[in-house]
């Protein structure tokens, strides 16, 4: 599916269940709680937050909380006239001139890492 494809439905979706009345504000603070979530599973999977000790295990599957992250994203794209599709293309083509692949490899090479 292309992002486009992706954006069309969520604002099909939306509209279907009178969601587009939801303020910009609602949409972003809610994604930045998904966010979080994800945030919360690799806590847990690098080990910083362990489970029994003082932590709980995250709620849900992490795929879930990717999937509801993305579609707010989505949402937040659609109410503020954003093309993702276009502005991700845009986007990276800025990167590749920015960001020279030989120089990070040699950079990381130095490092160590």
């Amino acid at each position: 599916m292309r992002i486009s494809e992706a954006q069309r439905l969520m604002l099909e979706f939306e509209r279907r269940r009178g969601w587009d009345r939801f303020r910009e504000s609602q949409v972003f603070t809610h994604l930045v709680e998904e966010i979080s979530e994800i945030g919360r599973h690799i806590l847990v999977r690098e080990g910083y937050k362990v489970p029994g000790l003082g932590h709980g295990e995250p709620g849900g599957e992490v795929w879930r909380e990717f999937a509801q992250a993305f579609s707010l994203f989505l949402q937040l794209a659609n109410r503020l006239g954003v093309d993702l599709e276009e502005a991700f293309e845009a986007e990276l083509e800025r990167m590749e001139r920015r960001f020279d692949p030989e120089r990070w490899r040699r950079y990381f090479e130095a490092e160590g890492g």
